[in-house]
């Protein structure tokens, strides 16, 4: 059965339309760019607005998400394999793929288009042209469902769902671990189904509120009053944003920063601190509720462009600036300083926003867990060296991944003897299914929001 992206069946939008959505898939594949920061500038490029922006951004968001199952598809009809394609083909053949069995576009018009679109970058060679044409008309054979059988047809377990749920199967299996510590119990596979497909379903964009209004053209986030979601168009466009009376996030990211703030402090507070800020969403918040509280927040950013993001986020708004640093944190440069909170959004592999960032599935590998966990814990450790005694520290990741998540806390737990655990769940309590605690695990499907995991820990 086709998607359901909403577009008319007969309807065939402009050619620009396939020429960014290819640009984007060429970016992420030959520039390891990111999705969700230089797809504002390619509908730009291209002038797209409207229809043309939002099946663009069909096009090029699910071509991403779903490469996977669409390069098992694509096998399928090839007499090459998928590996020794000419990358430029590949993409246009996954583009192709994507409308024919996931966009209400009518079967010869994506075919069609597809070819058009080899011809529009310069591909003359009608041996090269006739590919892709041969290719999509096998892709047209048979419906999503009857592909999913078809690739999975050998397969069982975590290979098959890999395929038809398009992850990686070192995801699918990090997943299924994630989810059975989060249940108490071993997942099943229509639940752990249910967690792989939530990320593949586009994640509206959600604005977190620094001024008490509830705008026209948003609607209310779930969890949070503050949060609001855009109904529709570029959140680079919106007023909102320009202005500085919103910030892009996630509703997940402002929970994690709302249980930070919530955790008794014993007074006076009188200093905070983000120990990884960039890009600034999170040190925005963090800068206005410092402000009402009249205490000072030092935020600390490794990369000088990304600090420089973090200076633009939080803006003018904030009547006292904050204190932005360039530096290593796992240097501890702020020195001998002490915090009442501390911030540690910790770089991760990102498999919580894989709704967000669909390229990131294909880009991260398991020697990134094991990279990244080395970083994780130094950082937590210098955090945790700069607690006050009464302080709270929230360890947050933008991942599920045990090794990233529980792991990092049990070992700090152990190394740590002043250091204990608080529950979360008791500092967001209108949130369910957050997990057996103390720490809380947000889920796409469960909440929808990123898979945030935050956990808090307290200096005795």
């Amino acid at each position: 059965m086709r998607g359901s992206a909403g577009y008319a069946p007969m309807i065939v939008m402009s050619t620009d339309s396939r020429r960014a959505a290819l640009d984007l898939l060429e970016a992420v594949r030959t520039e390891d760019a990111y999705a969700n920061l230089i797809w504002p500038r390619i509908l730009e490029r291209w002038s797209l607005e409207g229809r043309d922006a939002a099946f663009a951004t069909d096009l090029a968001y699910g071509t991403l998400r779903m490469r996977g199952f669409y390069d098992a598809v694509i096998d399928a009809c090839s007499t090459r394999a998928v590996a020794d394609t000419d990358p430029l083909l590949l993409d246009i053949c996954r583009l192709g793929t994507h409308q024919i069995l996931s966009m209400r576009v009518p079967d010869h018009a994506a075919v069609d288009s597809s070819c058009a679109l080899a011809r529009a970058m310069g591909i003359t060679d009608a041996g090269r042209v006739g590919y892709v044409n041969a290719v999509l008309r096998k892709v047209a054979g048979h419906d999503l469902q009857q592909w999913q059988d078809i690739c999975t047809e050998s397969l069982t377990g975590d290979a098959a769902l890999a395929i038809t749920t398009s992850h990686p199967e070192w995801v699918v299996a990090a997943i299924r671990s994630a989810l059975g510590a989060h249940l108490g119990r071993e997942a099943t596979d229509a639940e752990l189904t249910a967690a792989l497909a939530a990320d593949n379903l586009p994640a509206r964009v959600t604005l977190a509120m620094r001024t008490q209004q509830e705008p026209d053209g948003t609607e209310p986030g779930r969890w949070l009053a503050s949060a609001r979601t855009l109904s529709a168009g570029i959140p680079a466009q919106s007023a909102l944003v320009r202005d500085g009376a919103a910030i892009v996030q996630d509703e997940g990211s402002q929970l994690a920063v709302q249980a930070l703030l919530a955790a008794p402090v014993d007074p006076p507070e009188s200093a905070w601190l983000d120990m990884c800020a960039g890009p600034g969403g999170k040190a925005a918040l963090l800068a206005d509720a410092a402000a009402r509280d009249r205490v000072g927040l030092l935020a600390v950013e490794l990369h000088p462009h990304r600090a420089e993001l973090v200076r633009s986020t939080v803006g003018s708004l904030t009547p006292s600036p904050i204190e932005i640093e360039v530096a290593d944190a796992t240097t501890r440069p702020w020195g001998n300083r002490f915090f009442d909170r501390i911030l540690l959004d910790a770089p991760c592999t990102g498999l919580g926003a894989l709704r967000r960032r669909p390229e990131a599935r294909w880009r991260r590998s398991p020697a990134d867990v094991r990279e990244l966990g080395g970083l994780q814990h130094a950082l937590l450790d210098t955090g945790l060296a700069s607690l006050r005694r009464g302080g709270v520290l929230a360890y947050v990741t933008c991942s599920p991944h045990v090794a990233e998540t529980r792991g990092v806390i049990d070992d700090a737990l152990m190394t740590h003897e002043d250091i204990v655990e608080e529950d979360v769940r008791a500092l967001l309590p209108h949130v369910p299914d957050l997990g057996p605690g103390p720490h809380a695990q947000l889920w796409p499907h469960l909440h929808g929001t990123d898979a945030m995991f935050i956990a808090l820990l307290r200096r005795q």
